[in-house]
């Protein structure tokens, strides 16, 4: 291998890859970034054997080859390299020389052929979605989705299809949170590890403009722009959660987003020794929605804010839930809507009703 590149593009390049390359694992090789030149571009390769990111780089490419160097020092050297400069990496045997004008460096690599096959989707179906759409998407829902490895269904988000229209939602039993995103004629259901998604919202880039979704059976491939990352689906049946989702509502309740984000994080200061534990209550008399707490040591809050105001009632829920959603929400006004305080309360935007949060109550 001997080819040259600029450090802004190689610098970027290692940045998205390199960290899905681990040194906690115990396969050292895993530590380790392959780079490959194809078809007169420079590949970089990064995989923790669930997850598997690939970026290519324009580069000027004198010989072809292979090589997998250790990703961290990579980065780290790289990134600390004066922006605007040309890197020539040329291999020798399994190291890598790099020479970038003043600095002059060589990185000790390993043999590829311990490195892990590139998973790849040969045959597969195919759907593509607007880029900044569906990034979107991902941040309003992702957060919903559980850590907890024991039930591992839950810890994935789900993409399915479903009368035409596409979906994206998450649920840690606690809460859920789904979106419709477009549409799709095909059936689609598609369980994916949270945290695939997540590193795939750190490699978006604002730039690009459309987003190519390949799967199988057993993998998923998403392409954006110069960047593939794969991942293993899960497998499993996700919840029919669609059941817990009511159809209609006795109490609801028109307020400012921003009030009631205010008003639910002051009341989560005296919920904390108390499970996080707050109570909303609505009034129709009085067209109004309050948020309480207690704890015991510290004292008490009740915060009100006004609204437009049908059926009257109260709930308890976790404030970090409420708080979670209110936040995802991305009109100016939130509608908060309950049957009682044994049945979940959803948080809607009258404005778009494309995005629902759904927070399951405590036991008062």
């Amino acid at each position: 291998m001997d080819l040259k590149v600029t450090q802004e593009n190689l610098s970027k390049a290692l940045q998205n890859v390199a960290r899905v390359a681990s040194g906690r694992s115990t396969l050292p090789i895993l530590s380790h970034v392959l780079l490959k030149t194809v078809n007169n571009r420079l590949s970089i390769s990064a995989t923790n054997l669930d997850i598997g990111i690939t970026q290519y780089v324009g580069s000027k490419i004198t010989s072809e080859g292979s090589v997998t160097v250790p990703g961290r020092l990579a980065q780290d050297f790289v990134s600390n390299l004066p922006s605007g400069t040309v890197i020539s990496l040329k291999q020798e045997d399994h190291k890598i020389h790099i020479d970038a004008e003043l600095y002059k460096s060589t990185i000790n690599g390993a043999n590829t052929d311990e490195f892990p096959i590139m998973p790849t989707i040969k045959k597969g179906t195919s759907v593509e979605l607007a880029a900044s759409s569906f990034k979107s998407a991902l941040q309003q829902v992702i957060f919903a989705a559980s850590s907890d490895e024991t039930r591992p269904v839950l810890t994935g988000v789900y993409l399915y299809g479903n009368e035409d229209k596409l979906f994206i939602a998450a649920t840690d039993s606690y809460r859920l949170a789904e979106k419709h995103i477009g549409s799709h004629k095909d059936p689609i259901s598609l369980l994916i590890p949270a945290n695939a998604l997540q590193e795939l919202m750190r490699i978006m880039g604002d730039a690009a403009k459309t987003i190519k979704i390949t799967f199988d059976e057993q993998q998923v491939l998403f392409m954006v722009g110069d960047i593939e990352l794969i991942a293993r689906l899960i497998d499993g049946n996700y919840p029919d959660y669609q059941k817990l989702i009511p159809s209609k509502f006795v109490v609801k309740a028109l307020v400012d987003k921003q009030e009631l984000l205010s008003i639910s994080k002051i009341s989560s200061l005296f919920s904390r020794e108390n499970a996080n534990s707050i109570t909303l209550d609505v009034k129709e008399s009085d067209q109004t929605l309050s948020v309480q707490s207690i704890a015991s040591q510290v004292g008490e809050n009740t915060s009100t804010t006004k609204g437009k105001v049908t059926g009257s009632g109260a709930i308890t829920l976790n404030s970090r839930y409420l708080i979670d959603g209110v936040q995802a929400m991305n009109g100016k006004s939130v509608e908060v809507c309950f049957n009682g305080k044994l049945e979940p309360l959803v948080l809607r935007d009258p404005a778009n009703k494309d995005y629902i949060h759904l927070v399951m109550p405590l036991k008062s």
